[in-house]
């Protein structure tokens, strides 16, 4: 296979618009109400736990498949080197696998209760899942966090990120039905308003060919402004939420730099870990950390499919030329100012603000997409012409009919339900039941969270309905490698020991090693390349014979 996202030469995916090989990662928020004291690694291992538990009642195999990390190199830098281990902050060690001290755990839960639970005398918690979905469940940097599958379109994004909050959700409902564990809440939002912010990711492959330089140029005006439509909105200025007020973005008030390689520390604008997850000589992984965690489908929506059309922008060498005087200071700004009237100042001496900016990409997004016929209503590739639509009619919306954004801007929504408890009890921004509202707003509980009650009263837009969600729990995208690892998982799952992203390993008796499939090409592995495959196979050593060719495929029925 000699596919390239984005369109590149030799790729399914057309060029110029939204459609590429992209994907989410979510941490999420925990905090056990009756055990303020917990350790928050042990009970997101407990979450883990917990969803593996469920998943094993309803038999949708692969609940114990664990991660391998053997091909991972998260010190890789895309300007070119590799900083050394001794040098990096251990939060940027993802390529080990978490370890819990087994005596805190026993002491934590009980050694009998492990021992029930069927885990190992050390008191091992299980930290790694491989879902039927594709998906990943793990705990990262004491936060239970869900990868998402590839996707290739916007709205398959929104579909399997929301398919995270459900098995968020379900090991919620898991620990909440048994008396010997405590109660824990799960939020999806970024920060705990003490200092402490966790992230919600994108990653989004592009041909390597493309120069970094041109990434960053073309996208940090753009990651500035972006969280007028894509912010999640939060109570409180500064990392500690020190001064009172409301703001756009979860996130802004914790970056420091413009490039580098952290995730955790001195938080870049534009992240450089290079670390693909690919064929590397051919194709890069962008590794966006920028974006706020959107409950709100729209703003998910135009936050994956806006910054797939500037990619393409940039790799057709069509991004606008404008430069932010002072990013970090600007990124902040702009999510200060929830009138959107402040201005930016640009190199070049002109002010613009942020929907002026807004408005320049779209309509360089605009124009390639009709340069190249991909943003046709008839003959284009059926997403980008309605991604387009939607981000123009947010950008008009946000500057003349604030009320209509609201239904979809997850930052204005919000706010609305904020301003109804300011006015109705008088309360300043400063009052710490306006920061709970904010906290509440996120709870994955539909019955507690108030993002979720003002979806069932019709007050939020959707992109993808709940049935199509509930699919994506289980099934894994159609239309890249995802499928061939979630039914790897699902149909094999007692001979499958191991995957990644790029591979799956298999233990199968009777062979004399362990046999790792390579799944280096993200657009191979599909449904239509390898769904009759697995329809012909019910165990995993035939299913590997043919697949690796040692026996011909059978005759057709």
């Amino acid at each position: 296979m000699t596919a390239r996202s984005g369109g590149a030469p030799g790729s399914p995916l057309p060029a110029g618009g939204a459609m590429r090989v992209m994907g989410s990662e979510t941490e999420y928020g925990i905090h056990a109400p009756s055990a303020p004291g917990a350790n928050a690694t042990m009970m997101s291992a407990r979450v883990i736990q917990a969803y593996a538990q469920l998943t094993r009642q309803r038999a949708a195999g692969g609940a114990e498949t664990r991660w391998d990390y053997t091909d991972e190199e998260p010190l890789h830098d895309a300007r070119g080197w590799t900083l050394e281990r001794n040098q990096a902050d251990p939060s940027q060690l993802t390529d080990q696998p978490p370890v819990l001290d087994a005596e805190a755990v026993a002491l934590a839960y009980g050694r009998e209760e492990l021992e029930q639970d069927g885990e190992d005398e050390t008191g091992s918690l299980l930290m790694n899942m491989v879902l039927g979905n594709g998906a990943r469940l793990y705990v990262d940097h004491a936060h239970p966090e869900y990868s998402s599958p590839e996707v290739t379109s916007p709205a398959d994004a929104v579909t399997w990120d929301a398919a995270g909050d459900v098995v968020a959700l379900s090991a919620v409902r898991r620990m909440a039905a048994d008396p010997q564990l405590p109660p824990v809440n799960l939020y999806k939002n970024n920060t705990d308003n003490k200092s402490v912010s966790y992230g919600s990711h994108e990653n989004y492959l592009m041909p390597r060919v493309v120069p970094f330089g041109d990434i960053v140029r073309g996208l940090t005006p753009f990651f500035i402004t972006r969280q007028i439509m894509c912010g999640a909105g939060r109570v409180g200025i500064g990392q500690d939420s020190s001064r009172p007020g409301y703001q756009i973005s979860q996130r802004a008030d914790f970056f420091e730099a413009e490039v580098g390689l952290e995730t955790t520390i001195r938080r870049p604008i534009i992240n450089t870990r290079d670390e693909p997850h690919a064929t590397a000589d051919k194709y890069r992984r962008l590794h966006v950390i920028i974006g706020d965690a959107n409950l709100s489908q729209v703003a998910n929506y135009l936050k994956f499919g806006t910054t797939a059309m500037v990619l393409s922008l940039i790799e057709a060498g069509l991004a606008p030329r404008v430069e932010v005087h002072e990013p970090v200071a600007a990124l902040q700004a702009v999510s200060h100012d929830t009138s959107l009237t402040a201005t930016l100042r640009l190199l070049d001496g002109r002010r613009v603000t942020a929907l002026d900016l807004q408005w320049i990409y779209y309509e360089a997004a605009a124009k390639l997409a009709q340069d190249t016929g991909v943003g046709d209503a008839v003959d284009g590739d059926g997403h980008t012409h309605a991604l387009l639509e939607r981000w123009a009619a947010t950008l008009t919306d946000l500057d003349s009919n604030r009320p209509a954004a609201a239904s979809s801007v997850e930052w204005l929504a919000k706010l609305s339900l904020l301003d109804g408890y300011r006015q109705r009890d008088g309360l300043e921004w400063n009052d710490a039941r306006l920061g709970l509202v904010d906290l509440q707003w996120a709870d994955v509980r539909p019955e507690k969270g108030l993002y979720h009650r003002m979806l069932a009263r019709g007050r939020m837009d959707r992109i993808v309905d709940d049935e199509t969600i509930a699919r994506a729990v289980t099934e894994p995208p159609s239309d890249t490698r995802a499928f061939f690892r979630g039914r790897c998982v699902s149909n094999f799952s007692k001979d499958v020991v191991g995957a990644s992203w790029d591979s799956v390993i298999f233990d199968v008796p009777g062979h004399g090693r362990l046999q790792r499939v390579p799944t280096r090409e993200p657009l191979r592995g599909t449904e239509a390349l390898t769904g009759g495959l697995f329809a012909r196979h019910r165990d995993a050593g035939s299913f590997l014979a043919e697949l690796l060719g040692q026996t011909p495929p059978p005759p057709p029925a």
